[in-house]
């Protein structure tokens, strides 16, 4: 009931910032090389791959398909308002995902995000192997590379790499986890002439992520709920899925 608890809680912040969605438009051309940085770090908490899953792997026959809500917290609103002229304290995402085992110990997974009322989509991919499978006495221990990518936006050009090493043991029906790692940006802005012509650079750095989750296991389907901080940035996370 515990663990019940803090997904309702989690599900209910998230849904608190489903009303600050927000275009990706930049229409102030004084907006600077730092702002587009300080926007670019959010961006990466914001963007990249969320796990959203114990480290133990699916199987050859498992797998997980799943609906999942991400908030964002983002770190510099003044910088979104001044490049947007929108006030934005929070940025929702919602995402389809899958994953399926395979042999040895490895997971493929691919997701599909869109923030509501907005331009923002993205699609993403990952791989993970399990360099300790767990069991009823050990805990699991799994290697993730993801990626993503905006698609279809007319003023940036935005993607991500990460890293990270998630350890994971249950508990019954209760599965806590948690991980570090780290994550590479690249943003580019592709927009208004007059911003191009100010020598608006493209950013390429990265940034440091921590996350810690828990999944409620009932039989075929599955509740997860994860809070991340890339960067300075704090996300939280939700998600129902189907699967075994």
């Amino acid at each position: 009931m515990r663990g019940f608890a803090v997904f309702v809680g989690a599900s209910a912040l998230l849904l608190a910032g489903t009303s600050q969605a927000r275009d990706l438009d930049f229409p102030d051309p004084g907006m600077g090389q730092d702002a587009f940085r300080a926007i670019s770090e959010d961006l990466g908490a914001l963007l990249s791959y969320k796990p959203l899953q114990p480290a133990e792997p699916l199987g050859v026959v498992g797998f997980d398909i799943g609906v999942e809500w991400t908030s964002t917290f983002v770190e510099n609103s003044e910088e979104w308002a001044q490049a947007t002229g929108s006030d934005i304290d929070t940025f929702p995402m919602a995402r389809l995902s899958a994953q399926k085992g395979l042999p040895f110990g490895i997971d493929v997974g691919a997701t599909y995000a869109s923030a509501p009322d907005s331009d923002v989509e993205i699609i993403g991919a990952q791989v993970r192997y399990a360099l300790m499978k767990g069991g009823i006495a050990s805990p699991a221990l799994g290697i993730r590379a993801g990626y993503t990518q905006v698609v279809g936006h007319d003023d940036i050009d935005f993607r991500t790499s990460s890293v990270d090493l998630s350890l994971s043991k249950g508990f019954g029906p209760l599965t806590p986890y948690g991980g570090v790692g780290q994550v590479w940006i690249t943003s580019d802005y592709t927009g208004d002439e007059a911003l191009l012509q100010d020598n608006l650079e493209e950013e390429d750095f990265s940034e440091s992520k921590v996350f810690a989750g828990l999944r409620m296991n009932f039989v075929l389907f599955k509740l997860t709920a994860e809070v991340d901080q890339t960067g300075d940035a704090t996300s939280l996370s939700a998600k129902f899925s189907l699967g075994f």
